[in-house]
């Protein structure tokens, strides 16, 4: 089995050490395209089987001044336990067989209607990723949102508040990948919690006491999320969605608010590795539909040298400063009001 060999392992790296010979990787690869969460996102196996238990830093100690021949009172770090974990993701795969037959190729017709499905996982990885709470859902895993909505708790000073009072609210993420940041979990053992099984031909029964010969698949992701440090992520809350125009002036000025946002961000938080040296994560800022539009607009009406559009990877793509800015159409632009 390779070993793994990387500080902060993609999904590319940990297929390599899980899923040897490839049995899954084309279907990550489609995950990966489809959804830019699933490429921007550092893994972590899971260390007490599905669950995760994590030191979350939540105080940072000050130093002493020391006088000769007196000592100082050691310090230490504000930590607290937090135990994250996996939610079971899973979906059936069902096609005429007949019509698959039909198509001259039944494998590749089924494979499109699997990419089909895997459309729906991504949908829902990257809307659980903002908004899952495991207070109302308590199968599933403890988003982003639930960390960071309250202005008055201690993870509060990492929320820009844009000042919309309705509930045609959206927000702007700016979120910290790596060791000791934001962390999508698999559990222990597993190829990155992902399985897909071709259960062969079977019958389908209707309800009305009809029968259909059908191929079926059976398709499983058992994922999570956890976030070792607060301060890798930092949330402009209650844009106004109605309120907003190409014209900052009239609107919330997204520009300025993304400034502040960006200043409360510390990704020296990341740790140190084995040899003492200080990780580092990357930053992936993301925005609904809504934002990436009049993000752009409102660039266009102003001197502007922090929002640009450049090639990264044979795509074009917009880039704050160093930051991508990746659009996600599951972030919602009917948030309740954060206070």
């Amino acid at each position: 089995m390779a070993e793994l060999n990387v500080v902060n392992p993609s999904l590319v790296d940990i297929l390599s050490r899980t899923d040897p010979d490839n049995n899954i990787g084309s279907i990550i690869e489609a995950a990966e395209k489809s959804n830019p969460i699933i490429a921007d996102a550092i893994y972590q196996e899971c260390n007490d089987g599905s669950k995760h238990q994590n030191t979350i830093r939540v105080g940072i100690p000050e130093p002493a001044f020391r006088m000769y021949n007196q000592g100082v009172q050691p310090s230490k770090t504000e930590t607290a336990q937090v135990v994250d974990t996996t939610g079971m993701i899973e979906d059936y795969c069902e096609v005429d067989k007949a019509l698959a037959d039909m198509s001259g190729n039944a494998n590749a017709f089924r494979a499109t209607e699997v990419v089909g499905k895997l459309q729906g996982f991504n949908n829902f990885v990257a809307s659980n990723m903002f908004y899952g709470d495991t207070g109302t859902n308590p199968q599933g895993f403890m988003g982003l949102d639930a960390r960071f909505n309250d202005l008055g708790a201690a993870s509060g000073r990492q929320i820009t508040d844009a000042g919309g009072t309705g509930s045609d609210n959206t927000s702007v993420w700016m979120v910290t990948w790596g060791q000791r940041g934001a962390q999508l979990l698999y559990p222990k053992g597993s190829a990155v919690g992902f399985s897909h099984r071709n259960l062969g031909e079977d019958t389908k029964r209707f309800s009305d006491g009809k029968l259909m010969q059908i191929y079926l698949d059976h398709m499983k992701w058992d994922l999570g999320f956890t976030l070792g440090d607060w301060r890798c992520v930092s949330r402009v809350a209650n844009i106004d969605v109605s309120n907003l125009t190409k014209d900052a002036a009239t609107g919330a000025d997204l520009l300025d608010l993304m400034i502040d946002a960006e200043e409360n961000l510390d990704t020296t938080a990341l740790g140190v590795d084995v040899n003492g040296q200080l990780v580092s994560g990357k930053t992936v800022i993301y925005v609904s539909r809504t934002v990436a539009k009049f993000l752009r607009k409102q660039a266009l009406n102003k001197s502007n040298v922090q929002l640009s559009v450049e090639e990264v990877a044979g795509k074009r793509t917009t880039m704050w400063g160093e930051f991508p800015v990746h659009r996600i159409d599951s972030l919602l632009d009917t948030e309740a009001r954060i206070v």
